[in-house]
């Protein structure tokens, strides 16, 4: 359905209710208008298992494809524990203003400490060589996380290993982490 004299906006719109139209019918009601259920005196539904946060939607009309294809999140109660040794570089989010290492310099000495952190005592590797908070206390994150507390391809790495299991080199916008699974 094309409206070739509405602005931009207004074509985004009425493609957007089309879709919300067509979604009506697939239990994503228009959220504008109350439902049948929500009358006064009847149950509510029950809560939907937890999902991924929605992403917002480039095109209207793209194909809905994305919820088919996803990785199925795990429930929150699943949970490990960690450690890790953080190498960061100049520009990394969160850096120390002391930190003065290029990306590059970063990652060459993260594959470093991630090798000896195989075979090594990881705690005295995290206190001589991370560059986070918890580098003073061995690397250790403290208690269990889950997956929704980390950013992804942390908590990836960490769950992907076995309890004492030692990860290569994984990068996030902090930086170039080597990560021990505790528990």
């Amino acid at each position: 359905m094309s409206h070739p004299r509405l602005p931009h906006t207004l074509r985004v719109l009425v493609a957007t209710s089309s879709v919300v139209s067509l979604l009506g019918s697939l239990a994503c009601a228009d959220l504008t208008a109350p439902s049948s259920r929500s009358q006064r005196g009847a149950s509510p539904p029950p809560d939907p298992e937890p999902t991924a946060a929605p992403q917002p939607v480039a095109q209207p009309t793209a194909p809905a494809t994305a919820a088919a294809t996803a990785r199925p999140t795990p429930p929150d109660d699943e949970r490990v524990a960690a450690s890790h040794i953080l190498v960061a570089y100049k520009g990394a989010l969160r850096a120390d203003a002391k930190v003065t290492r290029s990306k590059e310099e970063a990652k060459k000495f993260a594959e470093q400490v991630a090798t000896k952190a195989k075979t090594g005592d990881f705690a005295e590797l995290a206190k001589k060589h991370s560059d986070g908070p918890s580098g003073p206390k061995g690397g250790a994150l403290g208690p269990p996380f889950n997956r929704r507390q980390m950013v992804k391809p942390f908590s990836d790495a960490a769950f992907d290993l076995e309890v004492n299991g030692v990860s290569g080199v994984v990068e996030t916008p902090f930086g170039f982490h080597v990560i021990k699974r505790t528990q």
